[in-house]
């Protein structure tokens, strides 16, 4: 049995920072990954045969990596900021139109909201509820590296109105009371349900949490994009890990955690590498992985009642060339930030009455992302006017695929594509990119493909439902670990990854904080 003070239970993104931060501290690290290769969610690979392009396969931008872990690790990182934040493309009154945002908001965006609506009211009524959000975030956003502050600190930080429709009201009320046109509610609304399943009303404000997510990341929530793709994330960790001095082994499939059950007194991990069964004790193990998947680890029965369930359809495809939108836009605009597809407040809502009934929506709501307009660096060499698209779906729970996962998958990509043509001037067939044995470049993952490629329970992109950023008033702060959010219910296992309280989407915050709990409880 080999000894390490830290054992790293999963190579995704968190769990590679918590090793670079121990195995910096002079700490002894082993990390354990399942896979063949490190990274998780936050990976680039050739995803079609005969084209040399890197996709980000699963994980697509980030918005919440402080640039505090960055700078603190030395990753050698490129973030770039996209020209577009968003466009929305819609027919009014039988014509094409659409409502364009722009990264930093001027004077285009305020007339597309003017010729949009008719008047100013809806774009000062933006203006003023992001105001309001972009005061909350740089309250909250600091606090995100630090042990958990209370929620009544941040309350009295903020205006009492933005925080009851953030934090005490399901958005759908603040939304409706503040925006009237349709489209510019959808679009709002689309922050708090990317990855969630729920409707804007929903009373356990599930949604209100995932929109704080999508829009506190280093005090502005800025979307951004990794030079290289989501491997570049990866990499540069990986790099700060093992230049730090921690051991990391892929293929080893972890079996069971035994807190106590180590010569030692530490906590037992075993895991197999295709061959041979090794154990390792731990001071502490720290789990990148659900919750979920960490009661198995530890001997508890598997409970399908509570486990997680993801809710969206993932597509990535390869063009030959960006096609026209029939409101006559620059295609260049529009796909370089996030394009809203059938995301009207009416549609988003109905698509998730037709979920939560059993029933695929149609039209499908999703939005698209064109990486290969900001980072041509992913294309590698390809003719001219090639780009990639990454279509991401909503209200898509893993439970309408249960009954035919093949069917149903082939059947929402046929959705998803039908609401981008219904935007567009061409279908997006006719520009579609083959394989040389004559396939389209369209790679669709389910929440059934997330499940079995990268062990996240029902597909769950958050390892289930997200907490406030915060600790409750009533809430136990006693131990480096309950301060840090990071808790189990053994002191020698720790979360790490995206199941912790401030965990979720590329942030490297699991990773962090369990290394900070750690190292805290060592007396570092």
């Amino acid at each position: 049995m080999s000894r390490y003070d830290i054992v790293v239970v999963g190579a995704g993104h968190n769990g590679l920072t918590a090793a670079a931060y121990l195995a910096r501290a002079g700490l002894s690290v082993l990390v354990l990954e399942r896979l063949g290769h490190v990274g998780g969610a936050a990976i680039s690979a050739q995803a079609f045969p005969g084209h040399p392009t890197r996709l980000s396969r699963y994980s697509y931008l980030v918005s919440l990596l402080p640039e505090q872990i960055a700078t603190d690790l030395g990753l050698d990182l490129r973030l770039v900021s996209r020209q577009t934040a968003s466009y929305s493309p819609v027919e009014r009154a039988g014509r094409a139109t659409g409502l364009l945002v722009e990264r930093n908001e001027g004077a285009a965006t305020r007339e597309s909201f003017r010729a949009l609506t008719g008047s100013d009211d809806e774009y000062d009524a933006w203006r003023a509820f992001y105001d309001g959000v972009g005061v909350l975030a740089g309250v909250v956003a600091p606090t995100l590296t630090r042990p958990l502050a209370r929620d009544a600190e941040l309350r009295s930080a903020v205006d009492p109105e933005i925080w009851s429709d953030l934090v005490e009201e399901p958005i759908g009320r603040a939304i409706e009371r503040r925006f009237r046109d349709d489209l510019v509610r959808g679009v709002v609304a689309t922050d708090a349900l990317i990855g969630t399943f729920a409707s804007v009303h929903d009373p356990s404000l599930v949604q209100n949490r995932c929109f704080l997510y999508h829009l506190i990341g280093n005090g502005t929530g800025e979307w951004r994009v990794p030079v290289g793709g989501m491997g570049a994330v990866t990499d540069a960790l990986a790099r700060a890990a093992v230049t730090a001095g921690a051991e990391m082994i892929t293929g080893a499939g972890v079996s069971s955690i035994r807190p106590g059950a180590g010569p030692g007194g530490g906590t037992e991990v075993r895991w197999h590498d295709g061959t041979t069964e090794h154990v390792a004790e731990a001071g502490q193990v720290l789990a990148n992985v659900a919750p979920w998947v960490l009661r198995i680890l530890l001997g508890e029965d598997a409970d399908a009642a509570t486990k997680p369930e993801g809710a969206q359809l993932k597509v990535n495809l390869l063009l030959s060339r960006l096609p026209r939108l029939r409101s006559g836009v620059d295609a260049r605009v529009a796909f370089s930030g996030t394009l809203h597809l059938a995301e009207g407040y009416a549609e988003l809502e109905a698509a998730w009455a037709a979920a939560a009934n059993g029933a695929l929506p149609d039209p499908l709501p999703g939005e698209v992302y064109c990486h290969s307009l900001t980072d041509p660096s992913i294309l590698g060499d390809v003719p001219a006017g090639t780009h990639t698209l990454t279509y991401f779906g909503l209200h898509t729970p893993a439970s309408l695929f249960d009954a035919d996962p093949a069917a149903t998958r082939a059947e929402a990509v046929r959705r998803a594509l039908a609401s981008l043509d219904a935007v567009l001037e061409e279908p997006i067939e006719s520009v579609l990119l083959r394989t040389p044995d004559g396939q389209p470049c369209i790679e669709a993952k389910i929440p059934q493909d997330i499940e079995a490629d990268l062990a996240m329970p029902g597909g769950h992109i958050f390892h289930g439902d997200l907490d406030w950023p915060w600790a409750p008033h009533r809430a136990r702060l006693e131990t480096p670990a309950e301060r840090w959010g990071v808790q189990t219910s053994y002191d020698g296992v720790l979360l790490c990854g995206a199941g912790a309280r401030r965990g979720g989407a590329v942030s490297g915050l699991g990773g962090h904080n369990a290394a900070h709990a750690v190292l805290e409880m060592r007396g570092n």
